[in-house]
């Protein structure tokens, strides 16, 4: 169960689009979002010898996730300047260091191993991650230490605005403690059968929906044939028999791109999703908003 916690962001410059350093106030794990416009500042500073490990973040793939390349370094500056000279896509990066400096090499292996484990499970983000790696040897007092660090770095890269590693779906909790049943959609047509969920964030499709292969001839030569293209690409649309099924949850931008996914033509979400009573998700969830008074 989430409890309350006091987060405590410091601006360097003053500025809150700029360089943010960001810490629970109890313990010594800091996160430091460094602009790429702003790197020369922060290799210039103590934090930037220090062992850690890094999160670089950038564009929308072409699937619309935002991208993430996970690294951990002895020396997260000069791993920074690197990845500055060969990699375009990043603009920013959020580094993950320990106050008192006690981290090891040992450490951010784990980290970085586990985090990419934990990034690849919650499919809110695309990897640039070419290869996972195998678990790292890691004895069981360290190991503890680095579940701890990861559970304090998921926190502040999520205030950050960077939930990495939170669950994409999952039933609103309510003031007794008890979890709600998530209110589901779908969406059907011929060779395919969507199930999902409309969230805060856009609507995610379940893990095991399945959707059409063969797209439609108006959409064919089009950005929605490449987004299609992409999602296969990334592991979210999987061949299994005539059909394409979801590997794993996703998060869609908006109702029209998830039954696009599915239905693979053009399509209106907000009229496609349907609960199981038959109403669409327009009628849900835009219609049923009313002026007050």
């Amino acid at each position: 169960m989430s409890r309350p916690q006091t987060i405590q962001i410091f601006l360097p410059a003053g500025d809150p689009r700029g360089m943010r350093v960001a810490e629970i106030t109890t313990r010594i794990v800091r996160v430091i979002e460094v602009p790429r416009s702003q790197l020369a500042e922060f290799v210039k500073t103590p934090e930037a010898l220090q062992v850690g490990v890094y999160f670089l973040m950038g564009e929308l793939s072409e699937a619309g996730l935002p991208r993430v390349y996970i690294g951990q370094s002895g020396s997260v500056g000069n791993r920074l300047v690197q990845h500055n000279q060969n990699k375009d896509f990043w603009n920013r990066a959020l580094v993950v260091i320990s106050l008192t400096n006690s981290m090891t090499q040992t450490h951010a292996l784990f980290l970085e191993w586990f985090a990419i484990q934990q990034a690849t499970q919650a499919g809110r983000y695309s990897l640039e991650n070419g290869n996972t790696g195998a678990r790292p040897h890691t004895p069981a007092p360290l190991e503890a230490d680095c579940h701890e660090i990861h559970e304090t770095a998921a926190t502040l890269l999520a205030t950050l605005g960077q939930p990495i590693f939170e669950a994409l779906t999952g039933a609103p909790e309510r003031a007794d403690g008890k979890n709600e049943a998530p209110e589901l959609f779908y969406c059907r047509g011929p060779e395919a059968n969507g199930v999902g969920e409309y969230t805060s964030e856009g609507f995610v499709v379940h893990k095991g929906s399945t959707a059409r292969i063969e797209i439609v001839a108006s959409i064919k030569g089009t950005s929605q044939e490449r987004f299609r293209q992409q999602l296969v690409t990334e592991g979210v649309l999987a061949l299994d028999g005539d059909q394409y099924v979801f590997t794993r949850d996703h998060l869609f931008a908006s109702p029209s791109m998830a039954a696009i996914a599915v239905l693979a033509r053009s399509a209106n979400g907000w009229i496609e999703w349907k609960t199981v009573q038959g109403q669409t998700l327009d009628g849900a969830k835009r219609q049923s908003v009313k002026v007050a008074g």
